[in-house]
């Protein structure tokens, strides 16, 4: 992952990483060769910068791990999806601004 902040998920650490989270967290599933999914890149980065210490940030390669890509239905990549307590708060498909995501994430924390 280029950033710090992150995290790669995958069928072996789903589970815990996302489901068992005790934050929110927002997962980009995504395949290298997807050039709308490298364009989304950034802006997942500056997600994961941003809400720090409040939500969990990751990304699924969905060539790699695809179990969790077919649980979750993801027929179109990119695919951004935030949970919350194991449970899906919102699902976007294809690109969207920085905004919308951080607002999504930012109701969830204030709660």
């Amino acid at each position: 992952m280029a950033s710090a902040n992150v995290h790669e998920f995958t069928d072996g650490n789903f589970q815990t990483q996302v489901i068992d989270s005790d934050q929110p967290v927002l997962v980009d599933f995504w395949a290298e060769w997807c050039q709308p999914c490298r364009m989304l890149t950034p802006t997942i980065e500056k997600i994961a910068t941003s809400f720090a210490g409040k939500a969990k940030v990751g990304k699924v390669n969905t060539d790699d791990s695809r179990d969790i890509a077919i649980k979750y239905g993801i027929s179109a990549i990119p695919t951004v999806i935030l949970f919350n307590k194991g449970q899906i708060v919102q699902k976007w498909v294809g690109l969207n601004p920085e905004a919308a995501y951080a607002g999504a994430i930012t109701s969830v924390v204030g709660k």
